[in-house]
C-alpha cells in the first residue's frame, strides 16, 4: 500500500485577504502625550472608516494594559515589552489584511521603530499627535498629570519618564492648535491615500 501523501499547507496570503476585504492593509501608529487627543482621534478615525466599509481594528494602550499587558508596569523594560507585544499583534491583523489603528504614547523611538520593521515599509505610517504639555495638562480630567508632579505616580511620561518625539513620521497633527474636526480631517484624508 502506497504512503498517503499530505500536500504542505499553503496558506492565505496577505494579497489574497485584502482582494477580499477591498483594501489595503495599514498600521497607523498614533503616539504623543497622554492626554494629547490619541484616543479620541483612533476611535473617530475608525468610525470613518467603517462607516466608508473598511475592515479594522483599534487598539488603544489603556485596554490592551487591562488584559494582554496587565502583568506590565511602566518602568523603561517594561513600556518596551509593551510595546513589543502590541507590535506583534499589530502584525497579525495586517497579515489579516486589516487597517489596524493604534493610540498608544510609546514613548521610545526603538519600540516604534520596532513595531514599524515588522512589517513592509508601505504599511505602516507613524502619527505623531503633538500637543504641548501644558495643553495635556489642561485636558487631565483623571488628574494624572496632577498625581505624577505631587509624586504620588512615579514614572509618568512627560513629568518624570521622558517622551522621545517621532523624528520623521509621516503625518503630524497639531491638536493644541487645531480643533478636533479640523485634526479628524487632516487624519482621515492621509488615511483613505493609504487604504484604498
Amino acid at each position: 500500500m502506497a504512503d498517503l501523501i499530505i500536500p504542505p499547507l499553503i496558506p492565505v496570503s496577505r494579497e489574497q485577504r485584502e482582494r477580499t476585504l477591498g483594501q489595503q492593509a495599514h498600521i497607523f501608529w498614533l503616539t504623543g502625550l497622554s492626554g494629547s487627543g490619541k484616543s479620541t482621534l483612533a476611535g473617530l478615525l475608525e468610525t470613518k472608516l467603517q462607516e466608508r466599509g473598511h475592515k479594522t481594528m483599534l487598539l488603544d494602550g489603556d485596554v490592551l494594559r487591562m488584559g494582554l499587558n496587565s502583568d506590565l508596569g511602566f518602568s523603561d523594560e517594561d513600556r518596551t515589552e509593551n510595546i513589543r507585544r502590541v507590535g506583534e499583534v499589530n502584525q497579525l491583523f495586517f497579515e489579516a489584511g486589516l487597517i489596524v489603528i493604534n493610540a498608544f504614547i510609546s514613548p521610545f523611538e526603538a519600540d516604534r521603530a520596532f513595531v514599524r520593521s515588522r512589517v513592509p515599509s508601505h504599511g505602516f505610517s507613524e502619527v505623531f499627535i503633538k500637543a504641548d504639555l501644558t495643553v495635556c495638562e489642561s485636558r487631565d480630567t483623571k488628574g494624572m498629570y496632577q498625581k505624577a508632579r505631587s509624586g504620588e505616580i512615579a514614572l509618568f511620561t512627560g513629568v518624570s519618564s521622558p517622551y522621545e518625539a517621532p523624528a520623521f513620521p509621516e503625518l503630524v497633527i497639531e491638536t493644541g492648535s487645531q480643533t478636533i474636526e479640523a485634526a479628524l480631517e487632516m487624519l482621515l484624508a492621509y488615511a483613505i491615500t493609504k487604504v484604498q
